[in-house]
């Protein structure tokens, strides 16, 4: 998986992890390297449209392994995503017992849909794969907010977009849900992760909606 290196983090001294992630951010890296390097983890199965070969939405199953979530739950989506990933950035720099840690990419957040199907619960999970080197023996977090957690293998459908609001991860929901089958027992239909590869601040942003697939 790509990692996010010290040079991407230079200059976010205390203050500047306190403040929102969309201000003066650059691009964790080149788009179409790091996108092919998290789906080569995966066993892919793309469905495109005929005439036109685009890809529609890809098909992916993730391996087992350690993660690092931090939960916010604030008024704005975006609001929650934004603190829960500086909290995730405080653990990789120092709030560990072990090192720097790196961070893999894409950073996935976990959104519940209320019962009128549209809503979003306020609180939000943010969480990224840990990296390879640190799988086998997962630091602590210092603090209490972090988890590290190992979860089981997932599968997701996956389609690609761009910003990650509230307002747009919502529509592509629907947009998704239209391509696969509503009633489909085998995909959850109220909860959804929200994968993204580089800073909201980049001018060209590949983000992703997953659907996770229930385990048989």
């Amino acid at each position: 998986m790509a990692l996010i290196s010290l040079d991407d983090l230079e200059g976010l001294d205390d203050e500047q992890l306190d403040d929102d992630i969309t201000d003066n951010v650059e691009p964790m890296g080149d788009e179409d390297g790091l996108l092919s390097h998290w789906q080569a983890v995966a066993s892919t199965h793309q469905v495109s449209v005929p005439a036109m070969g685009e890809v529609l939405y890809e098909e992916r199953r993730y391996p087992a392994g350690f993660w690092v979530s931090a939960r916010r739950g604030e008024d704005l989506y975006e609001q929650s995503i934004s603190l829960a990933f500086m909290k995730l950035m405080r653990f990789i720099c120092k709030e560990n017992s072990a090192r720097y840690l790196g961070m893999t990419i894409p950073v996935v957040s976990s959104v519940q849909v209320m019962e009128d199907g549209e809503t979003f619960e306020k609180s939000v999970e943010t969480a990224f794969f840990l990296p390879s080197e640190f799988q086998s023996s997962a630091p602590r977090s210092l603090d209490p907010d972090i988890s590290v957690t190992y979860r089981e293998p997932i599968r997701v459908i996956a389609t690609f977009y761009g910003t990650t609001t509230e307002q747009t991860v919502g529509w592509q929901i629907r947009v998704l849900r239209e391509l696969l089958d509503p009633g489909d027992p085998s995909v959850h239909g109220d909860r959804y992760m929200v994968a993204v590869y580089d800073n909201p601040g980049a001018p060209q942003r590949r983000n992703e909606i997953w659907f996770i697939r229930r385990e048989p």
